[in-house]
């Protein structure tokens, strides 16, 4: 079975070729961002792709986006999400591909034993579905709650900007640096799942997601 990897950690991408090696699998490519994650598809034409969620430039969802646009591109392509996060954007839609088969998303940190985890793999390039209990969780309490994945500060941050106040402003309120406020609206801003467009249009996106959850 031909497998491409995508993974922006060289040990992490290493170990889990040698791993996959292990168990039969040929890893034709193994890349560290998504743009080589497509063109490595297009070149070597595998079985199976297992990619994380997020990679290079932006961290965020650029693997699960690049997963979509090619199960789009290559219908038969069977597509693993292996992340140390649920990620919302994207997720529903990847889920959904190809009418949800050949396809799973799996978290790192709750794969416990190596050979159900190549199983799982095989499952999936088979044309099954394997997705983590806690992803399913986590998607349904998204569809009730948008804010559901917010710490009760980054829930304090997002109403103070929904107020319309700068970062400074927030910082002085909440008797924090300003730097310490940037990471929580970096953090927000991920959680929510929202497009990596410009940031000033991110806040809009950030503030309309709150007021609607208030009404």
């Amino acid at each position: 079975m031909r497998v491409v990897i995508a993974e922006d950690s060289v040990l992490f991408r290493e170990g889990l070729a040698g791993l996959l090696g292990r168990f039969g699998f040929e890893v034709v490519a193994a890349v560290g961002d998504a743009a080589e994650l497509v063109t490595a598809v297009a070149e070597t034409a595998p079985d199976l792709v297992v990619t994380d969620v997020r990679m290079p430039p932006g961290f965020t969802d650029e693997g699960l986006r690049a997963a979509v646009a090619l199960r789009a591109a290559h219908p038969g392509l069977a597509v693993v999400a292996l992340s140390q996060y649920v990620q919302h954007s994207y997720a529903g839609e990847l889920l959904a591909s190809g009418q949800g088969r050949a396809i799973g998303y799996l978290l790192k940190d709750r794969v416990a034993d190596v050979a159900e985890f190549a199983g799982m793999l095989r499952r999936v390039a088979d044309g099954g579905t394997v997705v983590d209990p806690e992803v399913v969780r986590q998607l349904m309490l998204r569809g009730r709650d948008p804010l559901g994945h917010l710490s009760a500060r980054e829930r304090e941050v997002l109403a103070l900007l929904a107020e319309g106040h700068s970062n400074a402003a927030i910082a002085r309120t909440l008797a924090l640096t300003e730097a310490g406020i940037g990471k929580h609206i970096g953090s927000l801003l991920a959680k929510l799942g929202l497009p990596v467009n410009d940031d000033t249009n991110r806040r809009v996106l950030a503030v309309l997601t709150y007021l609607r959850s208030q009404q």
